[in-house]
């Protein structure tokens, strides 16, 4: 034990030899014998004598054994642990819960480890007395200080990493030690911050409490109480940020049960911790009303489906941010006068969660926001401190995504003139949020900024601030973006073509140059500024007129030009700093040319075909990651305006495609790699056959890999589809298998509780669908029926109605998967109702949850949706009139 001690003290030793040797010894003594090892780390961590150093040392060991940050790793370490032998499993348990409460450092070592094994044990069923002896250390008399606060932040951990399910039928004893922890006779400071943590992390599996109006009342009395803690030790506030954050959460849980509150208490708290001085109590009053928003924006989304659905709305909203509006906008607004001239970007502080909640108001209360902002911007938009300028400005870009356009325009016009003048403001601040500021109004309501009274000055203004500091020309960078697309839609109004011209097509060429020019600047690498710029480059490109097409074809050949400068480099990169960069541009670059490939005419071209793909094969053969994605993207913009050319290319190509289709590592490769595959498909058809069993198998091997990311096999899924309407009745020799795997998938079972899941399941399922509707399809072809090829489907047709019928039947299903459902079902009906007519109409007579489907999907907003549900219903009819 001795020995042990010595070694764990060394692990923080400043001699790296030592080190090395310390964690040398704790891996060998491990791997020797894991169960013996963790029961010496324990006694080590348990006995008060040992020094501070070994303890917590011995600590973090244990919890590195039992847990991790990677879920899958987390799970295989938490299977080790229910492995070990019950004998030294329950000596672990003893030893750790006798340490609790007599550790002086901080954190505190034993609460993490409990609920490292509590996260592995209590999901089976096993450690029982865990929470009631945890409730017994907080709530009994003889309790010391330390002990109650390590009990409750064993409980607070638990609840923080444990599946609610599994603590749902201990939150009465949990909140029970918790509002002993919280209440205002507890005289301990770190007993009642750790309540209050414990408290925050337990909100959501405390539903049936909260449910209970008694109940509801005392958790409210004692957070609210908390929130109210005076400051007398210096330490208190975090009382207060914590019991903050409680009220932050509780509003968005449990919204419908706020109105006994509001009124009484919450308003006054969370108006009271706005106006604080401390930054983290003003951020969690802010972050209250924010929430407030989110939920009445969500609760009017949903008040207007159930009136479109002609059913009452199962919440309703109680207007609170409407209500508040008077008192919050001259908070906020005076919040946002406290902008530092030096604030980080990346820092969250109040005067950007102002601005964040301003906007949010202004979504929700729409236009009765704007007589309570309007006189602060007009009182100091030429205001002499440069904050002021700056909070008049800020207000102002906040709010234009919320009240309608006739009430906003007017005030707009009256501001443009001295926005254009901002744009030259001596505050470097002024001019950043003035960019942004116009990128919103661009964005929201172009018809203010493209009217010919401000557009050219305006445009002036901005290209001349691309030569300012990079926060603001990156930020000038995105308003031109905005500019951009608005002013195309704009023109080209209804129609899906390019417009012969729009409002920036006389000064179109000079901004591209200008731009290019900053993608160049030596401190392009500050604030995003090339990054930026590109951007810029490719929405302008996107939204261009057909009058400005010579234009985009010189950005094509000077993209290009820059592509072949930055492969002669690549041999002179001498860091990963260097190589850092050079991955950087290289990703740039190709994301550019994606874009000038989408505009540029197949014909053009034709005279840089080679030379694009000679880069782009070259860049793949030495570039790896993210930068192999995006190389990968470019040649799919490339395989759409060459086409069917692009079998020329095949054979040098297939040497990066189909590893990149095996990439199980770098899985966005991966599906890349699969989007590659039908893309190739849909360009030259049935020319892809030679390499048709390499592609197979490979895409196959991948579904069968258990080490392939989950988010490739949808995508997986539905390229099957497009290799068989490539290849035609040639695919008959995959289908066996292939049907096979789609019925496995067709299948599958999540957790419906996980709302990642259910957009998983959804993906899957819409791979599926599309899968069967292009074997269909493929197989079927031109021939008419009764077809031979397509006949080798119709055993599979019971099954995919009753997988249609499943869908119908999960409230959860999405769009993609009803209009996919939808176009398989008229599929079915045009390939198989000549020969089994009867039996396909007599089969979907017994599933009417189909009709609802197509019910749906004929209702729908989404045209793509609408149509296919009403081609299928017209099929159907067919069929029937025909049986």
């Amino acid at each position: 034990m001795a020995s042990l001690v010595a070694i764990l003290d060394k692990t923080v030793s400043p001699d790296p030899e030592e080190l090395k040797q310390a964690q040398a010894y704790l891996e060998q003594a491990a791997g020797a014998n894991l169960s013996n090892f963790l029961v010496s780390l324990c006694q080590v961590l348990a006995a008060p004598t040992n020094s501070e150093v070994s303890r917590m040392a011995a600590g973090l060991q244990i919890k590195n054994y039992l847990t991790a940050k990677d879920l899958k790793v987390k799970e295989e370490y938490q299977q080790r642990w229910l492995m070990l032998e019950d004998g030294p499993r329950a000596e672990i348990k003893k030893l750790v819960l006798q340490a609790l409460g007599t550790e002086t450092s901080k954190p505190s070592s034993a609460p993490q480890v409990i609920a490292s094994i509590a996260c592995a044990e209590m999901p089976f069923g096993h450690w029982k007395d865990l929470i009631p002896q945890l409730v017994q250390s907080v709530t009994a008399e003889q309790s010391t200080e330390h002990l109650k606060e390590a009990a409750l932040e064993a409980i607070g951990y638990i609840c923080a990493d444990m599946d609610q399910q599994h603590l749902e039928a201990h939150s009465n004893e949990i909140l029970t030690a918790i509002v002993q922890g919280m209440r205002k006779q507890e005289p301990s400071v770190q007993v009642k911050l750790a309540a209050t943590n414990a408290m925050l992390n337990s909100l959501e599996f405390t539903r049936g409490n909260f449910e209970k109006e008694s109940e509801r009342h005392f958790i409210m009395q004692v957070i609210c109480e908390a929130t109210q803690v005076e400051d007398t030790r210096g330490e208190t506030n975090s009382i207060r940020v914590a019991a903050l954050q409680c009220l932050v959460k509780i509003m968005s849980l449990y919204y419908q049960y706020m109105e006994a509150y509001m009124g009484p208490a919450l308003f006054a708290i969370s108006v009271e911790a706005m106006k604080s001085d401390d930054e983290n109590v003003s951020l969690q009053g802010i972050e209250f009303w924010s929430n407030v928003c989110d939920e009445e924006l969500d609760l009017a989304i949903e008040m207007t489906e159930a009136a479109e659905a002609g059913q009452p709305p199962s919440r309703t909203s109680k207007f609170y941010a409407k209500g508040a509006l008077q008192y919050l906008v001259p908070i906020l607004t005076t919040i946002l006068t406290r902008q530092d001239e030096k604030d980080d970007d990346d820092e969250w502080n109040p005067t950007k969660a102002a601005g964040v909640c301003l906007m949010l108001l202004a979504t929700c209360c729409e236009n009765d926001i704007v007589p309570h902002v309007v006189p602060f911007i007009k009182d100091n938009i030429l205001n002499p401190d440069w904050r002021c300028r700056d909070a008049a400005v800020m207000s102002l870009g906040s709010i234009v995504e919320g009240p309608t356009s006739d009430v906003l325009c007017p005030i707009l016009e009256q501001g443009m003139e001295t926005f254009i003048q901002l744009l030259k403001d001596d505050s470097v601040v002024v001019r950043d949020t003035t960019a942004w500021a116009i990128g919103r109004i661009c964005n929201v309501t172009p018809e203010i900024v493209i009217n010919e009274k401000y557009l050219m000055p305006l445009l002036s203004a901005m290209v001349e601030n691309l030569d300012a500091e990079p926060r603001v020309a990156a930020n000038i960078c995105w308003a031109l973006s905005s500019l951009a697309e608005s002013a195309y839609d704009h023109a080209s109004g209804e129609s899906d073509e390019d417009p012969a011209t729009y409002a920036m097509s006389n000064v179109y060429e000079k901004i591209i140059e200008k731009l290019l020019n900053t993608t160049d600047r030596t401190d392009g690498h500050m604030n995003n500024l090339r990054g930026s710029a590109y951007e810029a480059i490719m929405e302008m490109i996107k939204n261009s007129p057909a009058d400005c097409y010579e234009t985009v074809l010189k950005t094509t050949n000077v993209v290009m030009e820059r592509i072949n400068q930055l492969i002669q480099m690549e041999s002179r990169i001498q860091s990963s700093s260097d190589r850092s960069q050079f991955n950087d541009l290289q990703s740039l670059l190709c994301a550019t040319l994606q874009s000038v490939l989408q505009k540029v005419k197949a014909e053009h071209v034709e005279s840089i075909a080679d030379n694009i793909m000679a880069s782009l094969l070259h860049m793949l053969s030495s570039g790896s990651g993210s930068v192999h994605e995006d190389i990968m993207l470019t040649v799919e913009s490339f395989i759409e305006v060459v086409g069917a050319n692009f079998i020329n290319y095949l054979p040098a190509f297939k040497n990066f495609l189909f590893p990149a289709l095996r990439n199980s590592t770098e899985y966005q490769v991966c599906i890349v790699a699969v989007g590659v595959v039908g893309e190739i498909c849909r360009a030259i058809g049935a020319k892809i056959g030679p390499y048709c069993d390499l592609i197979m198998s490979s895409l196959l091997e991948d579904l069968s890999d258990p080490s392939v990311h989950r988010s490739v096999k949808p995508h997986i899924l539905s390229v099957f589809g497009d290799i068989a309407l490539a290849i035609g009745p040639e695919f008959k020799k995959y289908v066996e298998v292939v049907l096979q795997t789609l019925q496995q998938a067709a299948q599958a079972r999540v957790d419906m509780n996980d709302y990642d899941m259910i957009d998983y399941l959804n993906e899957l399922r819409e791979g599926c669908l599309e899968s069967y509707t292009g074997i269909i399809q493929g197989l079927k072809g031109d021939q008419p029926e009764p077809n031979p090829d397509v006949m080798v489907m119709k055993d599979h047709i019971l099954f995919m109605l009753t997988f249609i019928e499943a869908i119908a039947n999960d409230e959860e299903h999405s769009e993609g998967v009803v209009a996919a459902s939808s176009g398989l079902i008229g599929d079915m009906c045009a390939a198989f109702g000549g020969h089994f007519g009867s039996h396909l109409i007599k089969l979907m007579e017994t599933k009417p949850k189909i009709d609802d489907l197509l019910t749906e999907g004929r209702r729908s907003k989404t045209s793509k949706t609408k149509s296919l549900a009403v081609w299928a219903t017209k099929e159907i009819r067919k069929l029937k009139n025909k049986v």
